[in-house]
């Protein structure tokens, strides 16, 4: 348990990559504030992790709402006098050709995924510094190194996160805070569950391992990446993905 006593808040956490997040760190040890835009999946998550270790904190966020996750954080700072983790895990897909995409698909994904991961990353890192120390973790995609037909939006906003993270590590190193990603290929979650069996049969042919990932997967290098075994590990991506982009 490494990562006792340590706060953690983790987005999108209520389903998927961040309820396996939610559930990995919890079970290292740490208190979670299991932040999502839907009141029931973040309190399941919640209580998910009480089960298994220290209390789980359910938290209604939007993560596009500046103000709003400015409020969480600095509520959660209130209640435990710290926070040590951030994973930025929070995301959606608008999917689309470009010529068919619409403005408001375009900005939906891009609000969501990237500048989401800019607020929660500004509303943490004044206390981060003020700690010297702290662990920053951004879920991005291997689309986001390799591009995908009819993911321009969700392609950009990954990309975009990848430099969020290699920025920000620059920033916040001389406070001794990590800030990295992790690049999940193709994973077992609901979001792969909607994908077209062509679509997933592609992607198998893809994957020297020749089987989709799991959520926990992602977790696991997560937990890694917000350990103190990780603390002269930043500004790195690391891929979760069977091996996709070995070439």
């Amino acid at each position: 348990m490494n990562l006792k006593d340590q706060v953690a808040i983790v987005t999108g956490a209520g389903r998927g990559i961040g309820r396996a997040i939610a559930v990995q760190l919890a079970g290292q040890g740490a208190r979670v504030a299991c932040w999502d835009v839907d009141r029931g999946l973040a309190e399941e998550t919640a209580a998910l992790l009480s089960e298994k270790g220290p209390e789980g904190l359910a938290g209604v966020v939007d993560v596009t709402d500046s103000k709003a996750v400015t409020a969480a954080a600095g509520a959660l700072l209130e209640k435990f006098s710290r926070i040590d983790i951030l994973v930025n895990n929070a995301g959606i897909t608008r999917d689309n050709l470009l010529i068919r995409m619409t403005p408001e698909q375009w900005e939906q994904v891009l609000d969501v995924n990237l500048k989401g991961a800019f607020h929660c990353t500004r509303a943490v890192a004044r206390t981060m510094m003020k700690q010297r120390r702290g662990r920053i973790v951004n879920v991005a995609s291997v689309v986001g190194i390799r591009g995908n037909a009819g993911q321009a939006n969700y392609c950009a906003s990954k990309a975009g996160l990848i430099g969020l993270t290699k920025s920000v590590a620059r920033e916040l190193a001389p406070r001794s805070i990590t800030v990295n990603a992790v690049a999940p290929g193709a994973i077992a979650t609901e979001m792969t569950r909607e994908l077209s069996e062509k679509t997933k049969d592609d992607f198998l042919q893809a994957i020297p391992l020749a089987h989709f990932g799991q959520p926990e997967d992602v977790a696991r290098v997560i937990s890694f990446l917000v350990s103190e075994d990780a603390g002269y590990i930043t500004g790195q991506v690391i891929n979760v993905d069977g091996g996709m982009l070995m070439s």
